[in-house]
């Protein structure tokens, strides 16, 4: 069976709902699945100054925080992290700077791996953003498990890199890019674990 680690980051929601999706797509599926939430380290004086920021802070509580050993369990890795000037954004850079410890070892290695983005407008960096993230699954010597236009709706969806919304739109096309991606990386991983 399938271990998928769901891994994300949200301010405001996008990410969050893009995740769950992808939780619902996977245990449909048949993989074992760990939801985890990468911890927020933006000020907290930041953060109470934006209501909205507070209340998804508040929306998530009960989703455990993400630590490196949820990393070593999982056999295959859902990324989804919203855009941050072309690339992701610090608190999820932050947590990947914590493995280095299970990169060193090759703890990382041969597990799938794919990435899911948001940004304020269309495409915004969402490309640029997957990309980066790949580059990161590269180094830790994962399988990049991009879903490419594998299926109708990521020619509806117009990238072949990730699944990708528009920040609070996640859409029946979304959606739908989700639920492929998802099933996707858990064909490829039951296929490398035969």
């Amino acid at each position: 069976m399938t271990r998928l680690l769901i891994l994300f980051y949200t301010t405001y929601g996008t990410n969050h709902r893009m995740a769950e999706c992808a939780e619902a797509a996977a245990r449909e599926a048949g993989a074992e699945v760990r939801l985890r939430r990468v911890r927020e380290t933006a000020p907290q004086e930041v953060i109470d100054g934006q209501d909205a920021w507070k209340a998804q802070l508040e929306r998530m509580k009960d989703i455990p925080e993400a630590v490196p050993e949820d990393m070593e369990w999982a056999s295959a890795y859902l990324v989804s992290a919203p855009t941050r000037f072309s690339s992701m954004p610090s608190q999820m850079q932050t947590f990947f700077d914590t493995l280095g410890p299970l990169w060193q070892k090759g703890a990382m290695a041969n597990k799938p791996a794919s990435g899911m983005t948001s940004t304020q407008s269309a495409h915004g960096g969402q490309e640029t953003t997957l990309m980066h993230l790949h580059a990161t699954f590269i180094h830790w010597g994962c399988i990049v498990t991009a879903p490419g236009y594998t299926d109708d709706v990521m020619f509806e969806l117009g990238n072949p890199y990730g699944a990708t919304a528009i920040a609070g739109e996640v859409s029946d096309t979304v959606k739908g890019a989700i639920e492929h991606q998802t099933r996707r990386m858990i064909e490829i991983a039951e296929k490398l674990a035969a």
